[in-house]
């Protein structure tokens, strides 16, 4: 896997096998921390492709929101890597 443009963590990248994307986040006082996401809940929280071609795009676009699900899921207790699910994350907006 490619490394950021900061040189610290991977980039994410979409799996079209099993249908996730994986990415890294900076977590407040530990490692970055492993998270996968799938193009399903992609499609129905951010308005992705349900095939997961613009499942890159759809993170960047979203990132904020979606690092802050991960961070949210690991002080709960979620262990690496962390499996985000529609109620993560927030509500398409109308």
């Amino acid at each position: 896997m490619g490394m950021s443009n900061s040189g610290d963590m991977p980039v994410a990248a979409f799996d079209p096998d099993s249908g996730v994307l994986r990415f890294w986040v900076a977590m407040p006082a530990s490692p970055p921390m492993g998270a996968i996401v799938s193009r399903q809940v992609l499609h129905y929280r951010f308005q992705g492709a349900m095939d997961g071609s613009d499942a890159v795009a759809r993170y960047e676009a979203h990132r904020g929101e979606i690092d802050a699900a991960v961070v949210r899921r690991a002080a709960a207790g979620s262990i690496e890597p962390v499996m985000l699910r529609e109620n993560d994350l927030p509500r398409p907006r109308a």
